[in-house]
């Protein structure tokens, strides 16, 4: 089959909807599709050979965060070349709702259209304001995905009508075999997130530090990630700021041996998630996790049975979470166990065939109606 799949956001910053798109299409790649990428991304970005740039992209705030958007009438030429030279038999366009690259393929695409929203905002003023300007393209859409109950349930108040759920896929074994890192081995709690971006939930967990590594005498934090380091530490005490170490962005090697290696990973986010793919990946790698009590983060570890969930933003909470699973081995072998049998259920052989029966249904449907009709028949119902 021949796949077109268009990621919204940056190649060249990382975040979940691009280790999404770029695993999604290794994955459709080692079953025999083709598949091309089409993507923001920086003249001197390396990009893999699936991955074509549609040209640098800009930063615009989003959803508590800053994405890094590629949008205009020089994107919209690139957009139309891209899809007349891969003739793709299905598109699969990520965050069609955002003013990037995806919402363009959307308006220009003629064919089978399947869409995963990966947002989580129960209150989007703009997304709801955008709605007239996106309806149009919203309707050409032929199937609908989402990766989490959360983000169908701001598709279906905001932008109408429904999706299937298919969550974030993670290649399973991939983190289950990475070696630990002697190093990062001992009373380690790990952490890894955009060091200056608020909701990836730093902050309260180095407000907690205090607490913990007055109890934990040999205890250390490690941080995975970009961001200013110095900035991030400066209130805290120089006895606290000395067991912590930065190890700036990792490989996807190195960030899985981190995960084998801690004893307790913690994700302390604020808020704005529609999934949590860092808790998949810390399962999948054995970690014990403690997450901050977020509605996505409660499904993805199932109501709280494979991790430690405590209130958002309760630094007090997370240090007696956090130390009450250090003392205890045994509480956190259990979790272990738990989280590796759960987490089977996001691994990519699951995964991607239930995305692949969505292409599989998109485009037989496609065909069965122009074999039915005149030329042009389904298309001019469509709009297109």
């Amino acid at each position: 089959m021949r796949i077109g799949i268009v990621c919204p956001y940056a190649w060249d910053v990382p975040g979940g909807v691009q280790f999404h798109v770029r695993d999604l299409a290794e994955h459709l790649i080692g079953l025999g599709h083709e598949v091309s990428v089409l993507a923001p991304a920086d003249e001197d970005t390396p990009l893999p050979p699936y991955v074509t740039s549609a040209g640098r992209a800009v930063p615009v705030p989003y959803n508590g965060s800053v994405a890094r958007l590629n949008f205009g009438f020089l994107s919209a030429a690139r957009v139309r070349r891209w899809l007349h030279e891969g003739r793709f038999e299905v598109l699969h366009i990520h965050e069609p709702a955002t003013p990037s690259l995806s919402l363009l393929a959307c308006w220009a695409a003629t064919g089978p259209i399947v869409a995963t929203f990966h947002t989580s905002n129960p209150r989007s003023r703009a997304m709801i304001a955008a709605y007239p300007i996106l309806q149009p393209a919203l309707e050409k859409i032929s199937a609908r995905i989402a990766v989490s109950e959360y983000a169908r349930t701001t598709l279906v108040e905001h932008l109408g009508g429904d999706a299937v759920v298919i969550p974030n896929g993670v290649d399973v074994d991939f983190f289950a075999s990475a070696e630990p890192r002697e190093e990062w081995q001992g009373d380690t709690i790990g952490f890894v997130g955009r060091i200056n971006e608020p909701r990836k939930g730093l902050p309260t967990l180095l407000e907690a530090l205090p607490t913990i590594f007055a109890a934990r005498p040999h205890a250390r934090l490690l941080v995975a990630g970009k961001g200013d380091e110095e900035e991030a530490v400066k209130d805290l005490p120089a006895e606290v700021r000395e067991r912590i170490t930065f190890l700036g962005m990792v490989s996807d090697e190195d960030k899985a041996r981190l995960l084998r290696s801690v004893d307790v990973y913690v994700a302390p986010n604020t808020g704005g998630e529609s999934f949590g793919i860092i808790l998949v990946e810390a399962l999948s790698a054995r970690a014990p996790v403690v997450a901050s009590d977020l509605d996505a983060f409660r499904q993805v570890l199932d109501g709280g049975s494979s991790g430690e969930l405590f209130p958002v933003e309760d630094a007090e909470s997370l240090a007696k979470t956090v130390l009450r699973l250090l003392a205890d081995p045994d509480r956190r072998e259990a979790l272990r166990d738990t989280g590796s049998r759960h987490v089977r259920r996001f691994d990519w052989s699951t995964v991607g065939a239930d995305i692949l029966a969505v292409y599989e249904t998109v485009a037989t449907g496609a065909a069965a109606v122009t074999d039915a009709e005149p030329a042009g028949g389904w298309r001019s119902r469509l709009g297109l």
